[in-house]
């Protein structure tokens, strides 16, 4: 597929996720300009023109134009990519709103709920930059460093603006990058808020050497708790068992290019949450969501048996064999 002759397209974010969005659509011979709120991070890619720190081993092409500046970022741009951490999302959106750019289209690429609120980042996209304001959500089963070697990885895009999710579909396709179109964005959040939480299970399962049966069975009673909380809010079941719902949630449980299943691991071999989540050097966004997922779910009067148990065990309720034990109790 050609690609487009379409505007710059803006990059907020310069974590692994961010930079292989960028590497990606470069590549595709888009101009892309990637931000970080960091400003000690744009200088290392700009003197560096590579991440050593999040994704090393990827030469920036000429295409991708690292910029401190959120205002020379946006200029004549038509379309964002969020891609930071859920943690600092609504601190990024109140930056946007300042620069007064109403004519924005927003992908979230962000996976979590909103830090404060414990909100869908849907919604807070629409609170903070208005509610006429063209919203994506992208996920799926997508480690960045295989996004940035163009390995084969498919992904869907949830919008209710259908001439948006056409125009990414063009200009992100590639041979090796598919784009799968919906009109559910509460499912694919909520798939991406589920599976970071059982993958530090999964995690905790394989450190303590528990078997391909217990793995399995963490995974089905994670995929239940996804379907039980994205039933009361509204998310499709074809979403949920899909490529954002479970692919993603096989992909984060069962590889350790996921770092909330290291970050399990790292639990269950022994290892202090603290120590372990210091040791990953980046956001651990299953342990970071964990209250909030719960509470989005007291508010739905449902219960997630994974985040329930994971929660007691971080809080020092339990030890890792009493919180696998409830899961594995559960009813999925």
């Amino acid at each position: 597929m050609n690609t487009p002759r379409i505007k710059p397209i803006a990059v907020l974010g310069a974590g692994a996720w961010g930079t292989a969005l960028a590497l990606h659509l470069a590549h595709r011979g888009v101009t892309v300009r990637l931000w970080s709120m960091v400003a000690a991070e744009i200088d290392a890619l700009q003197k560096e023109r590579e991440n050593k720190r999040f994704l090393p081993g990827f030469t920036f092409p000429d295409h991708i134009h690292a910029i401190a500046d959120l205002a020379e970022v946006i200029a004549d741009v038509e379309n964002v990519i969020i891609a930071i951490p859920s943690v600092a999302f609504r601190q990024t959106l109140i930056a946007l709103r300042e620069l007064q750019a109403p004519h924005l289209r927003i992908i979230s690429a962000t996976k979590g709920l909103e830090a404060t609120s414990g909100r869908l980042l849907h919604e807070i996209i629409k609170e903070e930059l208005g509610t006429q304001t063209i919203v994506a959500v992208l996920s799926g089963p997508s480690f960045a460093k295989e996004v940035a070697s163009h390995l084969p990885t498919s992904l869907m895009l949830a919008s209710h603006h259908q001439a948006f999710i056409h125009d990414m579909q063009n200009i992100f396709t590639t041979k090796n990058l598919r784009i799968f179109p919906t009109k559910d964005v509460i499912g694919v959040e909520v798939g991406a808020i589920i599976k970071n939480i059982v993958a530090i299970a999964v995690g905790i399962a394989d450190g303590m050497q528990l078997g391909a049966n217990a793995r399995s069975a963490i995974i089905t009673q994670g995929l239940h708790d996804m379907i039980t909380l994205g039933n009361t809010l509204g998310a499709q079941i074809e979403t949920l068992v899909g490529l954002a719902g479970a692919g993603d949630l096989i992909l984060t449980c069962t590889d350790d290019q996921s770092r909330n299943r290291r970050f399990g691991l790292a639990l269950g071999s022994g290892k202090a949450a603290e120590a372990a989540e210091r040791e990953m050097g980046h956001v651990v966004e299953g342990k970071s969501n964990l209250e909030l997922a719960l509470h989005l779910a007291k508010k739905q009067d449902v219960k997630l048996i994974i985040a329930d148990a994971m929660s007691r065990l971080l809080k020092g309720e339990c030890d890792a064999k009493t919180a696998l034990e409830l899961i594995l109790d559960g009813h999925a």
